[in-house]
């Protein structure tokens, strides 16, 4: 990255972390910071399925393996933020009850991430299909995504007070996860380098860096332009489908947190 590029990098990281955190510990926007979350981390799962019975076909056992690791780890952390919306009772809205455009004939704004529409500029829905992502592009946009988040994830976690059961879960779970995507991150990295010389991945983790820090400014700037208001992404009521299920994996993930911090 050029000297530019790494100060953009800081900018747009630091009003990201400051405007994440801060809807984070308000108990009136952490509901939407949550359900956006759930359904990133969820929505991922199909995606990283089909990748690996991808890998499996094409001969990879390895990749297979980390990715089926992914998609488990990914599952658990949708269940994570699920059971925090619980605990205010609340459960992320059903997409299929959304309207495709709003009143003014624009696309819903919760169908869209403008971060997503810049960080794969250039790239077509066609392109980035399980079954037809280049494996490269895969790895090095993976790796940018899931090394940040770890570290985004920490930030989120010390923001959040220690004066609620709700914020003193959700801090646990955050830590958990922030070290689960630190792992996807190392194999991913790994996977990169089984393929490319040393100074080819330098050279693609710089230009996918480059990409993460114009989406962050789009995705800065539309906030910004909406005075810092999350789309609702959060209704309220509990799913009758979370049961003790859910309640088991999200425990195992506090037994996690409070072995790791012993």
């Amino acid at each position: 990255m050029n000297l530019f590029t790494q100060v953009l990098h800081l900018v747009g990281s630091g009003a990201t972390a400051y405007i994440t955190a801060r809807n984070l510990r308000d108990l009136r926007t952490r509901p939407d910071m949550l359900a956006g979350f759930q359904l990133a981390e969820s929505g991922s799962v199909p995606f990283l399925q089909a990748l690996q019975h991808r890998a499996t076909a094409e001969g990879d056992t390895w990749l297979a393996e980390k990715l089926a690791k992914h998609a488990q780890d990914e599952q658990r952390h949708g269940q994570i933020f699920a059971h925090a919306l619980k605990q205010l009772n609340k459960q992320i809205i059903d997409f299929k009850s959304l309207p495709e455009k709003a009143a003014d004939g624009k696309p819903d704004e919760r169908r869209r991430s403008p971060f997503f529409e810049a960080y794969f500029q250039g790239y077509s829905q066609a392109d980035l299909r399980p079954d037809n992502i280049d494996w490269i592009v895969f790895f090095a946009s993976t790796y940018i995504l899931e090394l940040d988040a770890c570290k985004d994830f920490v930030r989120m976690a010390n923001a959040l007070p220690d004066t609620d059961t709700a914020s003193v879960n959700l801090k646990k779970g955050l830590l958990s996860i922030a070290r689960d995507e630190e792992g996807h991150a190392a194999y991913l990295r790994e996977a990169m380098e089984r393929r490319l010389p040393y100074v080819d991945v330098v050279n693609l983790i710089d230009r996918w860096r480059t990409r993460k820090v114009d989406a962050l400014l789009a995705m800065v700037t539309n906030l910004l332009q909406k005075g810092g208001k999350l789309p609702s992404m959060a209704r309220d009521g509990v799913p009758t489908e979370m049961g003790d299920d859910l309640n088991q994996s999200t425990s195992q993930a506090d037994q996690q947190a409070d072995l790791a911090a012993a």
